[in-house]
């Protein structure tokens, strides 16, 4: 007979949603585009997309950045190396936006001695191999119609790929590649409601490569699941569990660029953790999607959604029982202790 202390944790398991023990699918192949630095949301996530492949429901195949950061790239390799991953390939983008560091990514360059407080091999972005070349490859060795995306940055990566040419991965050009192997595209851009008042609210994500989004929404050619701004915003993570779930280590690398970047008693929405769990768990539940259309992206910036009956775009949107299934189960992933 069950034991009644077993029974509460249990029941949360089961009305959340999450699995116990893993997942009898096989599991999502996923390729995480990030503009890790910018935001801690993108770290949170990187953690959810370990934690859930701990539970055998993703493969990280890569993690590609948006970022022109020398620190990008030896951050994200120490948050793998710290889930048990340090072999997850890193690709970087060659040129790029936003190369200020940031308030966290110099954790990375942090020794105690001669060692690193945050073990990892990559010293820099100068010494990863270029995002667009990595993701031709990681797409040309995966199954057709297999590879899941969730891009939580900027569009600068992907757009690239759309333009990609034949090269010793693939005979294939990147539009080509991209349809043969992507099944879907979870990106966190764009805004689809009013944010408060601002009925002509300008995402960040796409503000900073307009060029590249605008060809993203006009060109990709599998299906977009956008989640917009006001998704993340409706979900913060609450500060408490920043407080109290991490504490497994004395040094952690998620609670620790958390708190460097807004620290508690701050709720940080969760814009990031959103894609990437839509990414892996769209069956599940956590979130309603729009009918389907199109996504336009103006010139300054703002995101326009038009319902077309064959349109390969839709949204996330967010009952009010989901909101609170989605936070619980952001903080369940995202705390998860490497296994």
């Amino acid at each position: 007979m069950m034991s009644c202390r077993w029974l509460k944790p249990l029941l949360i398991l089961l009305v959340v949603g999450i699995p116990i023990i893993g997942s009898a699918a096989e599991p999502v192949r996923l390729i995480f585009d990030t503009d890790i630095g910018n935001d801690v949301d993108d770290v949170q996530a990187q953690a959810m997309i370990h934690a859930m492949q701990s539970r055998g429901a993703c493969q990280l195949l890569a993690v590609t950045i948006t970022k022109d950061s020398e620190l990008a790239g030896p951050f994200v390799d120490a948050i793998n190396t710290f889930y048990g991953r340090p072999d997850t390939p890193i690709g970087v983008v060659r040129p790029g936006k936003t190369p200020e560091p940031g308030k966290f990514l110099p954790l990375a360059g942090e020794k105690r001695g001669d060692a690193f407080r945050y073990p990892h091999d990559l010293l820099s972005n100068k010494d990863a191999p270029e995002a667009v070349g990595l993701l031709r490859k990681t797409l040309a060795a995966q199954p057709d119609g297999s590879v899941s995306i969730a891009q939580v940055g900027f569009s600068t990566n992907l757009a690239r790929l759309i333009d990609s040419k034949p090269d010793a991965a693939s005979d294939l050009s990147g539009m080509d590649l991209i349809r043969k192997k992507v099944k879907v595209l979870s990106i966190m851009a764009g805004a689809f409601t009013s944010i408060g008042d601002n009925k002509h609210y300008c995402e960040y994500n796409v503000v900073q490569d307009i060029e590249n989004c605008r060809k993203l929404a006009d060109e990709w050619p599998t299906a977009v699941v956008w989640s917009g701004f006001e998704i993340g915003i409706a979900v913060p993570y609450p500060s408490e569990s920043i407080v109290k779930d991490y504490g497994y280590v004395a040094d952690h690398p998620v609670a620790e660029a958390y708190r460097l970047y807004s620290p508690p008693p701050h709720n940080r929405p969760t814009w990031d953790l959103t894609s990437v769990l839509y990414a892996v768990h769209p069956d599940r539940g956590y979130f309603d999607l729009s009918e389907p259309g199109r996504v336009i992206v103006e010139k300054d910036g703002f995101t326009k959604f038009e319902p077309t009956a064959d349109g390969k775009h839709k949204y996330l949107k967010l009952t009010e029982t989901q909101k609170a299934r989605v936070v619980e189960a952001l903080v369940q992933l995202s705390s998860q202790p490497p296994k």
